[in-house]
């Protein structure tokens, strides 16, 4: 059976591309120039599969060869800023390997192409291309329906991130619950809204704007508002609906601020315009967070504008 090398690039620069894709989506990872990088990596792992089907340098061909190489190719890929997260971007890549491999493993069986070998652990053969391209995009499917699967069991109970709340020249850092049934949104700009306790807010919007704004909305038209920055303020307000147990047609007072930023371990978010809801209480009674957020800050999902990780 006649082999070339050139086909066996080809298609595992292909493969290794679609296998470090949905890598890439399910860690949800934005570094500069991203594209590159998997492309780059892509011609890595190609290069080192046309080395040991040669087998020009046996060393290549063990098991630590192959560890480091995978290693190489999520740290090109997705440049990790920690050891923990290069381990955890390294698990995922080897899960969506294994699934990609077992799908191809799968069609071939029943498609049963002729002349198909495996020549120092590199698949080749004599079947179509397209064979690559199903068996991606069926592993891609079952690794994204499984993974959504299990974020929706996330017990939002142990979730908090760190976040960061910009409104002028002002910031204010709280510790945010994620409330994977806090799904607000400003209904007329559809931006999404996060929930931050009212004595919180006061470090960087005028408690006297805050209380104005309460009574104006109940109905006292008569006090004035003190603070200078009244008019800039009142264009930034905003009034969510909600509902909640024992209050079905709810309205919180919402502010637009600059953008906020989420911060974890893993990931680093900043988002651009969202509403802040005013919330008059206390959220927990030992004071373990002061805000909430949703997942749709932290997956993007809203239409207008996407959350943008700004790690580099």
């Amino acid at each position: 059976m006649t082999v070339y090398l050139d086909i066996i690039f080809i298609e595992n620069i292909l493969m290794n591309y679609i296998i470090l894709f949905a890598t890439l989506v399910i860690i949800k990872v934005k570094c500069k120039y991203q594209q590159i990088r998997l492309i780059l990596s892509s011609i890595v792992g190609s290069i080192y599969a046309i080395i040991v089907y040669l087998n020009i340098l046996p060393i290549y061909s063990n098991v630590l060869s192959k560890i480091i190489l995978s290693i190489v190719m999520t740290y090109i890929s997705f440049n990790p800023k920690s050891l923990r997260q290069l381990l955890k971007q390294l698990l995922i890549f080897y899960l969506v390997s294994f699934i990609f491999g077992g799908c191809t493993f799968a069609l071939i069986y029943f498609i049963k192409p002729a002349n198909v070998i495996i020549n120092n652990g590199v698949f080749v053969g004599t079947y179509p291309i397209k064979v690559t391209i199903i068996a991606g995009t069926l592993a891609f499917v079952i690794t994204q329906i499984a993974f959504k699967i299990n974020k929706s069991k996330l017990n939002s109970q142990n979730t908090f991130y760190d976040t960061e709340i910009f409104f002028g020249n002002k910031v204010l850092k709280v510790k945010a619950l994620l409330d994977s049934g806090n799904m607000l949104r400003d209904p007329i700009s559809k931006l999404p809204v996060i929930i931050v306790e009212k004595e919180k807010l006061k470090n960087i919007i005028s408690a006297d704007f805050l209380n104005y704004i309460e009574e104006f909305l109940g109905g006292d038209n008569k006090r004035k508002c003190e603070n200078d920055n009244v008019k800039e303020y009142l264009s930034k307000v905003r009034m969510v609906p909600f509902m909640s147990i024992g209050k079905e047609n709810g309205m919180m007072i919402g502010i637009r601020v600059d953008k906020i930023k989420i911060r974890t371990e893993d990931i680093d978010i900043e988002r651009d315009n969202v509403i802040v809801g005013v919330y008059d209480r206390s959220l927990t009674k030992d004071n373990r967070y002061n805000a909430l957020i949703g997942l749709n800050l932290l997956e993007g999902e809203d239409e207008n504008e996407l959350a943008t990780n700004i790690k580099k």
